[in-house]
């Protein structure tokens, strides 16, 4: 394959997490925000963790912005395919997690409307999610410090 495809292909590793992981925050906190909405109508206090609630999933953007910088680089031949893979499959993690993340508060969400001395218990699934991101981005972060150095010019 051709250098430039190669490079094309390290910019898309380099640029997936913050992109991925910002797309699965944005349906995330949709998805809980929207059933922050809907349970205010329904409780007469508490709006505050229902609102704190619905933004966890906005980690995830953190996460690939920390994981881009990571792997910020001069793309070299030998870099480029690690680059993709780990960008791309981080990304796609920090999608994933921030997606169902959301999914997760938006239950807690419905259950604190009716039980509101279940909050905390509650939540605890999205933190179990969010523990999966931290794995994505860790294992991200030490991988991008194995990969080649680009070769310096003369």
């Amino acid at each position: 394959m051709s250098e430039p495809f190669w490079n094309m292909m390290g910019m898309l590793g380099i640029y997936a997490p913050l992109a991925l992981g910002a797309i699965g925050s944005i349906m995330g906190c949709s998805a809980a925000g929207q059933a922050a909405c809907g349970a205010m109508l329904d409780v007469e206090s508490g709006y505050g963790r229902l609102v704190g609630l619905s933004a966890l999933p906005s980690s995830q953007t953190i996460y690939g912005i920390v994981v881009m910088l990571s792997l910020n680089r001069t793309i070299a031949i030998d870099s480029a395919p690690g680059l993709f893979a780990i960008g791309v499959l981080c990304g796609a993690a920090l999608l994933f997690s921030g997606w169902y993340q959301g999914l997760c508060c938006a239950s807690a969400i419905h259950a604190t409307k009716s039980k509101p001395e279940v909050f905390g218990l509650s939540a605890a699934p999205a933190a179990i999610v969010e523990g999966f991101a931290v794995f994505a981005f860790i294992f991200a972060l030490i991988l991008a410090g194995s990969l080649p150095a680009a070769p310096v010019a003369s």
